[in-house]
């Protein structure tokens, strides 16, 4: 999900440009860099391979995107001749590349056809044309691609028979397994290269993994690596070795290996200790397949469309691709529409792959290098929408430790500390005014795109094995109920003002989330097992502890659970009077919702069930644990996405026979219910009718019990007040509309 956010995050950054008319800037006069802190870069600056949302960031000032979006991150279908939105009270004017029609047919097709800009330049002098838009999208639809970009699997037209038929090397060679004799599409000599280089780098990736448990205090140097495989999650005989170590994980992950790579990387992913991966990234023909995606049409000199077989309403926002440039990218000796050939050979993105740490496109700023821990950037004097007024910006790699007091000492000028209650004391503390933006440090929050719950596996607690009884759901909801209620002093006591406790499993920043002003807004597991209210408004926190033991107590008996003298004596067939919560809070009790756990072990404690809070030093522990079904309950922080589709997460399959959500294994909701609801709001553009429908989804989740929202935080933007003219600065910030979305206009004093 982190690839895919940073993907979409992409859009929202990338795209979301103001107007301006900007003279090109005097050198002389603009010298003096903009220093960004930011956090530690991994050199993939790739709009088509970046995974971190900091390489993406790195991308972003020097690409644009297909589509541009708002400050509620709606998207512009006018960009090109201008949209004027108004938001809080006042109205922008957004201009991108292309003007959007969206045309729905009878025949449940839909047609989204751009219309491009003629005057847009690449940072070399270079025309942006629509051929670069179709190059960019058959990169995302290449059989092997393996970037976060998930475009490959929208609805259009062709895209299946295209990428039928071809897999890669590295694929196909790793599924037909080391005593594979059939050599019809591969050399043996290949086929021995590539297991001979995956060995090695499988040894040097768990190396990389236990020198990091020996640098967080996990282990000592003179550990076994099975004491330091141990504190990956990882259960080896004492005399294990690296390889062992190595194949443990391939087997837990059955031969998956790019999700191996992605989940349990300590810093570097497996296939980048690969010494020759490249090579086995090249498309293998096994079948037939089709020549083009008949869903993507040249349809002028400036214009395209792109034919979905259905209405998709999450679609949108993966249309907006980044436009990268062909000739840089590519091969224009490759490229003709008419013949079939699109910047590259099918299956062979070596040239893509080969400027994955130089990017360069229409974007603001122009990349430079990427040295010592700086990425050096120079203004785009081509940029569409003027040059930018600053000629040099730096990202500087720091820890978040060192971001607030960067600025305050003046060693950067922007950046973006963790918010928490201590950090906002301490930017109140640096301005004479003591308040978060004065004459040292201004500060813009947003909410942050996502928000913190508490999970609780389906399938780990339930009653009988039957996951959606009303058994079950009871069971659930006796936690949870304990759980929320210790929500408003936990947040509170980490966050303070910097976040807020929700009540529904969607991040506050949606516009499908439910407001408190709505007339069906309930407060999150407040209710009885009789529907009755379990708090007054007069009770102070002793008495609502007191008012959700009694409600536990009576959703445990309705669970089947032995209730006597207010206590649990015993636990129902399959249900359990003991249960492990599991919490990465760095071993030291270091999570927004430590608290809130401790406070209902202790409490559930009194009436007789045991909770175990399990803190973790490593959170690689925790995913590697709930793949494997051994963990009960836990918490964690989803990333959501500008549009609030809930196919990834909660859909379960039941309805349709189609695999589940690629996240609902965490949950293992089987619900047929929720299942249609999910769909049916994907297939309709009708934002009043997906949020209608997104309630009810909601409320099924809730009752379901196997998610506790608990907290919306805010993410903030510090600036130097003393070195950035703040008149400059993008106005009204938000989640969807960050500070770069108009860094062209921003100076320094």
């Amino acid at each position: 999900m982190k690839k895919v956010l940073a993907v979409l995050l992409a859009l929202v950054m990338v795209a979301t440009v103001f107007a301006a008319c900007n003279k090109t800037p005097k050198k002389e006069e603009n010298s003096k860099p903009l220093v960004v802190g930011y956090s530690n870069f991994s050199s993939k600056f790739s709009p088509f391979f970046a995974e971190t949302a900091y390489d993406q960031d790195v991308a972003t000032m020097t690409a644009v995107s297909l589509l541009t979006t708002d400050r509620q991150g709606a998207v512009v279908e006018l960009g090109k001749t201008g949209e004027t939105r108004a938001y809080n009270g006042t109205d922008y004017k957004y201009y991108g590349p292309a003007d959007l029609k969206i045309t729905e047919n009878k025949d449940g097709t839909v047609y989204y056809d751009f219309e491009l800009r003629d005057d847009i330049k690449f940072s070399d002098g270079e025309k942006l044309t629509v051929d670069d838009v179709i190059f960019s999208m058959y990169v995302l639809s290449d059989p092997t691609y393996d970037g976060s970009s998930t475009f490959f699997a929208l609805p259009i037209k062709g895209m299946e028979e295209y990428r039928a038929g071809m897999d890669t090397l590295f694929n196909l060679i790793t599924a037909a397994g080391r005593d594979n004799t059939d050599f019809t599409n591969w050399t043996e000599e290949e086929q021995k290269a590539l297991w001979a280089d995956l060995d090695q780098a499988g040894v040097k990736f768990v190396q990389e993994i236990c020198d990091y448990c020996v640098a967080a205090g996990a282990n000592a140097e003179e550990d076994s690596v099975a004491a330091k495989a141990a504190n990956w999650g990882f259960e080896l005989k004492e005399d294990a070795t690296l390889e062992d170590f190595f194949a443990a994980m391939v087997e837990a992950y059955e031969g998956d290996y790019a999700a191996l790579s992605s989940t349990e990387t300590a810093g570097t992913s497996l296939f980048e200790f690969m010494e020759n991966y490249d090579a086995y990234t090249k498309g293998i023909k096994t079948g037939d397949s089709a020549a083009n995606i008949s869903g993507i049409e040249k349809t002028g000199d400036n214009s395209l469309r792109v034919t979905l077989t259905q209405v998709d309403a999450t679609a949108i926002y993966q249309l907006g691709v980044t436009i990268a440039p062909l000739h840089y990218y590519g091969d224009t000796a490759k490229y003709d529409y008419e013949k079939n050939q699109f910047g590259f050979e099918k299956g062979d993105l070596s040239t893509v792959r080969a400027k994955t740490t130089e990017p360069m496109g229409a974007g603001p700023y122009k990349f430079q290098k990427f040295e010592n821990g700086v990425v050096y950037f120079e203004a785009n004097e081509n940029y569409f929408l003027g040059a930018p007024k600053t000629t040099n910006v730096q990202f500087k790699e720091m820890s978040d430790t060192d971001k607030l007091n960067g600025v305050i000492t003046g060693s950067i000028d922007i950046t973006d500390p963790t918010y928490s209650l201590d950090n906002a004391k301490a930017i109140a503390e640096a301005n004479s005014n003591g308040e978060v933006t004065g004459d040292k440090i201004t500060t813009s929050t947003v909410n942050n795109l996502g928000y913190g719950y508490l999970g609780i596996s389906a399938k780990s607690v339930n009653v009988k094995g039957e996951l959606g009884s009303d058994a079950s759901k009871n069971l659930r909801k006796a936690f949870a109920t304990v759980f929320a209620n210790f929500r408003d002093v936990t947040v509170d006591s980490y966050y303070g003002e910097t976040a807020s406790v929700i009540n529904y499993p969607i991040s506050d920043t949606s516009w499908a989330a439910p407001q408190k002003t709505d007339s069906d807004y309930a407060i999150a597991f407040s209710k009885d097992v009789d529907g009755k209210d379990i708090y007054t408004s007069d009770m102070d926190a002793d008495a609502r502890t007191e008012a959700a033991l009694k409600a536990a107590l009576g959703y445990f008996e309705a669970a089947g659970y032995t209730v006597k003298d207010g206590k649990v004596t015993a636990a129902p067939e399959g249900a359990k009077m003991s249960y492990e919560v599991w919490i990465p809070a760095d071993g030291s009790g270091d999570h927004p919702s430590f608290m809130m756990l401790n406070l209902a072990s202790d409490a559930l404690k009194t009436i007789g069930i045991e909770l175990v809070v399990k803190d973790l030093a490593n959170s690689a522990d925790l995913w590697t644990g709930i793949e494997a079904d051994q963990v009960p309950m836990w918490c964690a922080a989803w990333g959501a996405t500008p549009d609030p589709d809930m196919y990834q997460v909660y859909y379960s399959g039941v309805e349709s026979g189609k695999d589940a959500g690629g996240s609902n294994y965490m949950y293992d909701i089987a619900d047929a219910k929720l299942d249609k609801l999910i769909m049916d709001a994907r297939a309709s553009f009708d934002q009043a009718y997906r949020k209608t429908i997104y309630k009810q989804c909601l409320d099924i989740i809730v009752d379901w019990a196997v998610e506790v929202p608990v907290y919306q935080r805010q993410n903030a933007i510090i600036f130097s007040t003393e070195r950035v003219n703040i008149d400059t600065v993008t106005p009204d910030i938000t989640t969807y509309y960050g500070w770069m979305a108009e860094i062209q206009n921003l100076e320094l004093k």
